[in-house]
């Protein structure tokens, strides 16, 4: 089995132990320098890092391989990249770019693997009368329109 396949393959297993951890990036570089991101539904504590870490680096061996091993949780500033993170997300302001150009920032309510429901407010002109007023509306967004999504840090 190739070193790749293998620390894959101990990548996948440590993520299987604890189901609420998934993988956001997995990369071996020169050097066998291995990198892994993971995001969790609960988010990612040290010691969640620490035991992917040691599920990986415990079963290889460094007689026959050497290797640098970095295990980070993923940013919350840093752009959504997978669905699941939509999912983790609900109930949280994301502000979205869509392919078309248009800009949202709402409420998740709902996703899933393709979709996620968001409300957000606009300004819009009275039924009668001058002036404007603040309408909540809600848009199902296909995962595949979005450029980049956003968590929203409000405190």
């Amino acid at each position: 089995m190739k070193f790749e396949e293998k620390v894959k393959k101990l990548l996948d297993e440590a993520l299987e132990a604890d189901n609420s951890l998934f993988l956001i990036d997995f990369s071996i570089g020169q050097g066998n320098v291995i990198k892994v991101v993971i995001d969790g539904d609960n988010g990612v504590s040290i010691n969640d890092c620490i035991s992917v870490s040691r599920a990986i680096e415990h079963n290889l061996d460094r007689e026959e391989e050497d290797f640098s091993l970095e295990v980070t949780s993923y940013g919350i500033s840093l752009p959504l990249r997978v669905p699941r993170q939509y999912v983790k997300n609900i109930g949280r302001i994301l502000k979205v770019e869509l392919t078309d150009g248009t800009k949202l920032e709402g409420e998740v309510l709902n996703a899933t693997d393709q979709e996620v429901v968001m409300a957000y407010q606009v300004r819009e002109p009275k039924p009668i009368g001058k002036g404007k007023i603040t309408v909540t509306k809600e848009q199902i967004i296909a995962l595949s329109n979005i450029v980049e999504a956003k968590v929203m840090i409000k405190f």
